[in-house]
């Protein structure tokens, strides 16, 4: 999993006490410059799905790389208005991304789908 830049690195870190294999945008500063388009396509080859707020310019791209057939690992969308990003939310962040990771613990589980998360 990886968390797009938006998301608390504190996030990644509290997922990996749990076992489970996430980093942050923030936490790799080779992808802090990268476009949307091009971080997607290296979470493919990375076997990773994305975390993201992002779902204008994400979800199009996603959509294109499925048309070209190309494989896409999954994108997990959030909403700020029902899950807003506050330090006070960090928690609820971690618990919700631990659920998604335990319910589909392998890598192909989320193989071209995206879907909406919530509390």
């Amino acid at each position: 999993m990886l968390l797009d830049e938006m998301y608390s690195d504190a996030i990644a870190v509290q997922l990996r006490a749990r076992g489970h294999d996430v980093v942050a945008v923030t936490e790799r500063p080779e992808l802090r410059n990268l476009g949307d388009e091009e971080l997607l396509r290296l979470m493919a080859d990375e076997e990773r799905v994305i975390v993201t707020e992002n779902a204008a310019h994400f979800v199009p791209f996603f959509t294109a790389m499925l048309g070209g057939c190309e494989p896409c690992h999954g994108l997990l969308l959030t909403s700020n208005e029902s899950m807003p990003r506050r330090s006070d939310t960090i928690g609820l962040f971690v618990s919700v991304f631990a659920r998604e990771l335990e319910a589909r613990p392998h890598a192909e589980a989320l193989l071209n789908q995206i879907v909406w998360l919530g509390p």
